[in-house]
């Protein structure tokens, strides 16, 4: 089984901190908590990576090549090229992917 390199950009790693930086606020062990969840969650993409849902906004688009992994209220995007997994995005499940993009977009 080929494994893969798996990094994450500025963009995610900002993205989880923020969140991350919000939790703090209101309790430092579920910050912790989620911090190291999130880490395992995407440390576990070195193997069969594909195996994560194409996500489905951009499915529904004929985009397939971006995948997610869905953790208790966050969505973790990312994509794989070769055998390398580049996260790409960390972002609460209740905001509008669209909108967030294209902030994305705006911000580079």
């Amino acid at each position: 089984m080929q494994k893969y390199t798996v990094v994450w950009t500025d963009n995610a790693q900002s993205d989880l901190e923020f969140i991350i930086e919000y939790i703090k606020q209101d309790s430092i062990a579920i910050a912790k908590e989620i911090f190291f969840a999130i880490k395992n969650e995407v440390k576990d993409l070195n193997y069969m990576p594909l195996r994560k849902r194409i996500v489905p906004e951009l499915q529904q688009i004929g985009i397939h090549k971006y995948r997610e992994i869905i953790y208790k209220r966050w969505r973790i995007i990312f994509k794989t090229e070769e055998f390398k997994v580049s996260v790409l995005l960390v972002a609460d499940s209740t905001r509008n992917l669209e909108d967030i993009l294209f902030d994305r977009l705006m911000k580079s």
